[in-house]
C-alpha cells in the first residue's frame, strides 16, 4: 500500500513524498504585488514538501484584490520570483505557482473604481480588507463573452511567466468562490448564454482555461484546485456530484496532470452539518493524480492514501506552522500550533519564526 512517505509523479513533477504544501495566502508582498525576500525564507524553510503550491498569485490587476498578495503579470514580479524558486530548488524542493483571478471578490479600490467581473451581476457577502480599510464587497458586472479571449490570454501569460520565473508548474485556482468557481456553480452563475444554465455550459470556462494552459506550458505541468462541496464565500451548487463529475471528465480529456480538492469532511473544522464528500465521483472520472486537502492529520492522511481515496495529501495550516512537516510526520513528532492572528500580518513573526523540531 502507498504511504505519505512514498514518491509520486505529478505530471512532469517528481515529488519525493506525498506530503504537499497547500496554497496559503499570507500577504507578505509589496503594495505593488511584488514578492519580497522574506517570502524566499518562508518557502525555502518548507522545501521538504513533496511539492510546494504557492500562495494564490494574481494573473492580472483585474483579478487581484487581496492586499499585499503577489502577482505574475509584470516583468518586475517575474524577476522577484526568480530568486525564490532558485532558492527552493537549491534546497532540494519543487514549487508550483497557483494562478488566481478573484472575480467578484476584487473590490473596486483595487481597480481604480471600476466594478469587478463575475459570471453574473451578483455581490459577494461580507467584507474585504483594502489598503484604505475594511469595506463591504461591491456589485460585480457579468464578464462578457467578448472579454473571454482576453481572460484566456491573461492566464496564458501568467503561466508563461511562471516558467520564466523558474516554477516547476502551475496550479489553476478554480476553487473557493473565485472567478472560475463563480462560473461553475449555479448559486451565482445566473447566465443564459453558452456559459450558463446547464452543467456543460457552466463547465465551459474551466475547460477553456485548462486547455489554454495545457497548450501554453504543457499539460504535464498543469494542476487545478477545486472546492466541490459546501458554500465558500457565498458560492454553492445545487447538485455538486453531477457538476464535478462533468468537470472531472473535461479536465481528464484535457490531460491535466493532477487535481487538488479543498473538500471539508464531515465533522472537520470548515464543514457545514450537511457536508457530503464529492471526491469519489471525481476519482471515478479523472485518471490523473488526486490530492485531497482540508484539516487532514498524519493518521487520516495516511489512511486516505493507503485506501486509494487519494494519491497525496495537501496540508495547509499544519505546514504553515511546521516548516519540517514531512520529517515530523515520518517520526510522529509533536506539532507547532498555528497563530491565526499573525496569518496576514506582513512581518516575519508568525511567518518565518516557526521552529523546526529540535531533538
Amino acid at each position: 500500500m502507498p504511504s505519505l512517505r512514498d514518491p509520486i509523479r505529478l505530471g512532469a513533477i517528481h515529488a519525493p513524498n506525498r506530503i504537499l504544501m497547500a496554497p496559503l495566502t499570507r500577504g507578505r508582498s509589496t503594495k505593488g504585488h511584488v514578492p519580497t525576500p522574506l517570502m524566499q525564507d518562508y518557502y525555502v524553510q518548507r522545501a521538504s514538501a513533496g511539492l510546494i503550491i504557492t500562495e494564490a498569485t494574481g494573473i492580472s490587476q483585474q483579478g487581484l484584490g487581496w492586499a499585499y498578495a503577489p502577482g505574475l503579470w509584470s516583468a518586475e514580479q517575474v524577476a522577484a520570483w526568480k530568486p525564490i524558486t532558485a532558492a527552493v530548488h537549491a534546497a532540494g524542493g519543487r514549487i508550483a505557482a497557483q494562478l488566481w483571478h478573484m472575480g467578484r471578490l476584487v473590490h473596486p479600490d483595487f481597480l481604480g473604481g471600476a466594478a469587478p467581473v463575475s459570471s453574473s451581476a451578483t455581490t459577494a457577502p461580507g467584507h474585504v480588507r483594502t489598503y484604505s480599510g475594511t469595506k463591504p464587497y461591491a456589485p460585480a458586472r457579468p464578464l462578457s463573452i467578448g472579454e473571454i479571449p482576453g481572460l484566456l490570454d491573461d492566464f496564458a501569460r501568467a503561466a508563461d511567466n511562471a516558467l520564466e520565473a523558474g516554477f516547476d508548474g502551475i496550479q489553476l485556482h478554480a476553487a473557493n468562490g473565485y472567478l472560475i468557481d463563480q462560473f461553475l456553480r449555479d448559486g451565482v452563475n445566473l447566465r443564459t448564454d453558452s456559459y450558463g444554465g446547464s452543467i456543460e455550459n457552466r463547465v465551459r470556462l474551466l475547460g477553456q482555461v485548462a486547455q489554454r494552459l495545457a497548450e501554453t506550458i504543457g499539460k504535464d505541468r498543469v494542476g487545478i484546485r477545486l472546492s466541490p462541496n459546501g458554500s465558500v464565500q457565498g458560492v454553492n451548487d445545487s447538485d455538486p456530484h453531477a457538476l464535478f463529475a462533468v468537470a472531472a471528465k473535461v479536465l481528464d480529456e484535457a490531460g491535466i496532470a493532477w487535481l487538488e480538492l479543498r473538500e471539508p469532511r464531515p465533522g472537520s473544522f470548515f464543514a457545514p452539518p450537511d457536508t457530503h464528500p464529492v471526491h469519489p465521483v471525481i476519482r471515478a472520472n479523472f485518471s490523473g493524480a488526486l490530492v485531497l486537502n482540508s484539516d487532514y492529520h498524519a493518521e487520516d492522511g495516511e489512511a486516505a492514501v493507503a485506501s486509494g481515496a487519494a494519491d497525496a495529501i495537501a496540508f495547509g495550516r499544519t505546514f504553515l506552522a511546521n516548516p519540517d512537516l514531512p520529517e515530523r510526520i515520518r517520526r510522529r513528532l509533536p506539532l507547532n500550533p498555528p497563530r491565526p492572528q499573525l496569518f496576514y500580518s506582513q512581518g516575519a513573526e508568525g511567518y518565518t519564526d516557526y521552529p523546526a523540531y529540535a531533538g
